[in-house]
């Protein structure tokens, strides 16, 4: 699966303002970046550091008067979509270390508030199949209605609202996952048919000795998202983290698929 990717930011600055970014696909075994370009506006300063799992990386930038940025990347995408209901989730006592951090709560996902709700909803389930039950009560129970929540919106505003945008779809579905005792994070990614067009976001679930993507909202398979990032919760991999006052001018995120011509 191969996707272009573009992506123009431009932001107002009132003063010298640090940014740190994370835009760029993630070289990895399951999507491998084939080309990319990264133009960026005058800078004071720039550094790239490593981002969470050594998914990736985030870029420090000190701009003045404005902050632009052009992205554009081809990937190609190599993965596939597994049935979820018929894998294994592996015993809490059994996981690796890097793995323990996402059983736990954190900002936007409080798992702890919900042992009881996803053993009343989800108890016959077991593994795979209990996440395959749990993404498909949030496809059922939920709406997407783009504006209908914002930056302190919680996994519990959600499930309480029944609606949400991908981000919150992706919060329930880490917590619903963490509270049955099964690791999941969140992450970042591109993927074609994301309306409106925007970056993009899912859940990742820890079955059968790795992860798996999980798109709640319905938008994109697994095939055919490409990861920026991941982390506990949007907290940890927002795209743009501005450390001092920062004004929209203009956002556009355009991720279309394109034909493989190694398979026509």
């Amino acid at each position: 699966m191969l996707l272009d990717i573009d992506v123009q930011l431009h932001y107002r600055l009132e003063e010298p303002t640090d940014i740190l970014m994370q835009i760029e696909v993630a070289d990895l075994p399951d999507q491998r970046v084939l080309n990319a370009n990264l133009e960026l506006g005058t800078y004071e300063h720039m550094a790239r550091v490593a981002a969470h799992e050594g998914i990736g990386d985030r870029i420090w930038l000190r701009m003045t008067d404005a902050f632009t940025c052009h992205y554009t990347a081809r990937v190609s995408v190599d993965r596939p979509v597994l049935n979820l209901a018929d894998l294994d989730a592996v015993s809490p006592h059994l996981l690796p270390g890097d793995t323990v951090r996402y059983l736990m709560p954190s900002r936007y996902c409080p798992a702890e508030e919900f042992h009881s709700f996803a053993a009343a909803e989800f108890g016959e389930f077991e593994g795979g199949a209990r996440i395959a039950a749990m993404r498909d009560w949030i496809a059922k129970k939920l709406r997407y209605v783009s504006g209908s929540s914002n930056s302190q919106t919680t996994a519990f505003d959600t499930f309480v609202q029944r609606q949400g945008v991908c981000r919150d779809f992706a919060h329930l579905m880490i917590t619903l996952s963490r509270a049955s005792g099964i690791p999941a994070r969140f992450a970042s990614v591109y993927a074609p048919g994301v309306t409106p067009p925007d970056f993009h976001a899912v859940a990742e679930v820890y079955l059968a000795g790795t992860w798996h993507l999980i798109d709640t909202s319905g938008m994109a398979e697994a095939n055919e998202i490409a990861r920026i990032g991941v982390g506990l919760d949007a907290a940890e991999v927002a795209f743009l983290n501005g450390f001092g006052h920062m004004e929209l001018v203009q956002q556009s995120v355009q991720t279309i698929l394109v034909a493989d011509p190694l398979k026509l």
